[in-house]
């Protein structure tokens, strides 16, 4: 036999704790039911009072009860006999999640920046999956696998956390190559279903996006796109370091940058998914978990189990078995009369 709850916590919280207190409880309302009783008459004149009331059996129902709560701690702790053998399989499908840390991210028109509502999207997705592996891939003039395809969601939002403007080396923002490296990832396992969230403004400097949409729909990659900014445009604040202001071209005038929907919407039509635009309540993500729950999910990983059969109800039974015991005790014992 086993218990479910660890052997410490058992002992001590649910077995020493309970008991010692039910004790202290009992012993102290049995010396008040003493005191009482001697306040009132002495032990002779109580005898005659009270004829057949006993200190014994408030003993033994004080006994009752502190069995009554060994027993229940017994039966949270969850007794389990016997095993039986089984295949647990764990299934899901492959996600890439890519992050657009072009210069233009920082802009401000999403609060605090772009890149940060890109961050906590992402962190919310990853939130949301059960049983998907999840991968996160980072772009800019190139683009770099961030974290490989993993089932430790508690790494994957730890490297998601280290993403910055200005880790890649290459500026720019090749939208295509954020694609290309994702179809990439997402090749290790054709028998999954594979999906690319792209989380960017929708700008892009000659890398061909939708050559790239039709290279992912041909591998069997659907690809989800959220666009991050506003159309009519936001100054790139310079970069941390370089002093305040905003960024500006050869000419001197500042630079704009705005939120490229039609580009995304294609990009997104070509592999069968769909384009949502960043909002604050970020229902997009809820959609999108929708749509991978409805696909075919391949299996993850399979392995020998061994499941306990639970044995709780016997020591519950036997706890309130004491209860009902205790309860129908009698307070005094009938004595039969002396015939005359």
């Amino acid at each position: 036999m086993r218990f479910a709850v660890p052997t410490e916590q058992l002992v001590v919280w649910l077995l020493a704790v309970p008991v010692v207190v039910a004790v202290v409880l009992s012993s102290v309302a049995l010396a008040r039911r003493r005191r009482a009783r001697g306040a009132f008459a002495e032990a002779q004149l109580m005898e005659r009072l009270a004829p057949g009331a006993s200190v014994a059996r408030d003993r033994t129902r004080a006994a009752l009860v502190v069995l009554a709560v060994l027993f229940l701690g017994l039966a949270v702790g969850r007794p389990q006999i016997g095993t039986r053998m089984g295949v647990a399989k764990r299934t899901g499908v492959d996600l890439m999640i890519a992050i657009d840390v072009s210069e233009s991210m920082r802009a401000r028109d999403l609060k605090p920046d772009r890149l940060e509502k890109a961050r906590r999207e992402a962190s919310s997705l990853i939130g949301l999956l059960d049983g998907d592996r999840v991968g996160i891939i980072t772009f800019s003039g190139a683009a770099f696998v961030q974290c490989p395809l993993t089932l430790d969601y508690g790494a994957a939002s730890m490297l998601l956390s280290a993403v910055e403007t200005g880790t890649l080396p290459r500026p720019g923002t090749a939208l295509g190559e954020a694609i290309r490296q994702g179809v990439r990832s997402l090749a290790t396992r054709p028998d999954r279903s594979k999906v690319l969230v792209v989380m960017t403004d929708g700008e892009d400097h000659g890398s061909d996006p939708l050559a790239a949409a039709s290279e992912a729909a041909e591998a069997g990659v659907i690809i989800y796109t959220i666009g991050l900014g506003s159309t009519s445009g936001e100054p790139i604040p310079l970069e941390p370091g370089a002093g305040t202001g905003y960024k500006r071209d050869r000419q001197g005038q500042i630079v704009m940058s705005r939120l490229d929907e039609s580009t995304l919407i294609d990009v997104a039509a070509v592999t069968g998914g769909r384009y949502f635009r960043a909002t604050d309540n970020e229902r997009e993500l809820a959609a999108i978990e929708e749509a991978i729950s409805r696909m075919q999910q391949g299996e993850m990983e399979s392995k020998m189990m061994a499941y306990y059969e639970e044995r709780f109800q016997l020591p519950l039974a036997v706890a309130l078995g004491f209860v009902l015991v205790g309860s129908f005790l009698p307070e005094r014992t009938r004595r039969r009369r002396a015939k005359a």
